[in-house]
């Protein structure tokens, strides 16, 4: 599926408030689980012992919460791009939920809703709701209101 294209700040300015529609689904790894908790040193065992997980509360391994939010620069670029600026930059976040955990092994896809676009020196704040969805699952795995800096 192609992103869509968005023509520019005043493309997103038209957007505000629109569903820019869902990535790809893709496959939560226990590699990428223990690659994560190498590089973030965050080995809890309900993400790196599969074993211990097992009888865990959730059945098996999880995600981390941070691995699926860090999903986002991956796959925000599969549902749209934005044509005219030089570079943007993550700003920080304004709230960030994890109401149900990504199990290994499940399939994770992101929906993004453009929430505002205000102008700064050179370019533009763009507030964006992500919902992080495990294929079939009744509630959101992640849901984030991210704050990025595009600049022109």
């Amino acid at each position: 599926m192609a992103p869509r294209t968005i023509d520019g700040i005043d493309g997103l300015k038209a957007l505000v408030g629109d569903h820019l529609g869902y990535s790809e689904y893709v496959e939560i790894t226990q590699e990428q689980v223990n690659q994560f908790a190498e590089a973030t040193g965050d080995h809890q065992w309900i993400h790196v012992d599969v074993e211990r997980a097992k009888a865990g509360p959730f059945g098996g391994p999880i995600a981390h919460g941070y691995l699926t939010l860090s999903l986002g620069p991956a796959l925000g670029p599969q549902i749209y791009r934005v044509d005219g600026v030089a570079m943007g930059v993550n700003y920080g976040a304004e709230k960030i939920r994890f109401p149900a955990p990504v199990p290994v092994g499940s399939r994770l896809r992101l929906g993004a809703k453009l929430l505002a676009v205000d102008e700064i020196a050179g370019g533009a704040q763009v507030n964006m709701e992500f919902t992080f969805e495990v294929e079939g699952a009744a509630k959101p795995s992640c849901v984030a209101e991210v704050v990025s800096r595009i600049y022109t």
